[in-house]
């Protein structure tokens, strides 16, 4: 039962890129236009979502969006979601509705034709250079001086314990202190097992129910450089105690109709 259960989300895996390349291959000419000026750069954001949308759908997760208070229309935060899958970044597009732009590892670059979207509009930083991370976050203060938010995830890579947060790194918090502007935690409750990243069940898809908590924003208005280390703590806690709120609560892969039903119409988890 176990090998039939592997050889199930291997295939699914397998389908959860081909589904998502096979939809991009004919949007790629049009993300070539919309990114080769800055002004078409949120048309690219709203078609990004149009094929996330597409991914999560052909491949049969289900998401449950639990909003604390919704993001104010038209404004810049420092948006901050746990990292523990490939799944996040395909959710984070959906889950949170203003216009922003991904900071990322430098490596993204790398990737062949998705790559397009780090070349002009989202932010790759190489971590190790001290140079080219300043150049980073010069440009992201550039960006939200635009209106423009930034997506970081603070841990800056998916850890080897997910789904237990690893430590989180200074420089999203350091940024929305220096532009005064607010920082919203996310929490992946079940991306990890239903797109797990690490150890033994490593790229063995599933379909199921990905439960998503955008909290309420955290204000910075006032703060100095020297509350970066309050201000992490604090976005941290709100993400560990989520999650371990929830480790109670159904969520992940396999699922019948009646169980989904029943999570995506029952009370919001807390």
């Amino acid at each position: 039962m176990k090998q039939l259960s592997f050889i199930a989300r291997r295939i699914w895996c397998g389908w959860f890129f081909l589904t998502g390349f096979l939809f991009f291959l004919p949007l790629y000419p049009i993300f070539l236009i919309l990114l080769s000026r800055e002004a078409w750069f949120p048309y690219a954001f709203r078609l990004k979502k149009v094929w996330a949308h597409w991914i999560i759908f052909t491949t049969g997760i289900v998401y449950k969006i639990t909003y604390e208070e919704k993001p104010e229309k038209g404004k810049a935060y420092v948006i901050c979601p746990n990292h523990s899958s490939y799944l996040d970044i395909v959710l984070t597009n959906i889950a949170f509705p203003n216009y922003f732009h991904f900071m990322g590892k430098a490596e993204l670059k790398n990737v062949p034709l998705f790559n397009i979207f780090f070349r002009k509009m989202n932010i790759s930083v190489d971590r190790s250079s001290r140079t080219d991370s300043l150049k980073a976050f010069k440009r992201a203060n550039k960006d939200i001086a635009k209106g423009i938010g930034i997506a970081i995830f603070p841990e800056a890579t998916i850890p080897a314990i997910s789904p237990e947060l690893g430590a989180f790194k200074s420089g999203a918090f350091r940024l929305a202190i220096q532009n005064q502007i607010p920082v919203v935690p996310i929490t992946f409750l079940d991306n990890w097992k239903i797109f797990p990243d690490s150890g033994k069940n490593r790229f063995l898809v599933c379909p199921g129910l990905a439960r998503i908590i955008v909290h309420k924003p955290i204000p910075t208005v006032g703060m100095t450089d020297a509350d970066v280390s309050a201000l992490k703590q604090q976005v941290y806690n709100i993400i560990e105690t989520t999650l371990m709120n929830n480790k109670r609560i159904v969520g992940g892969c396999r699922y019948s109709k009646k169980v989904l039903k029943e999570e995506i119409n029952g009370s919001d988890p807390v």
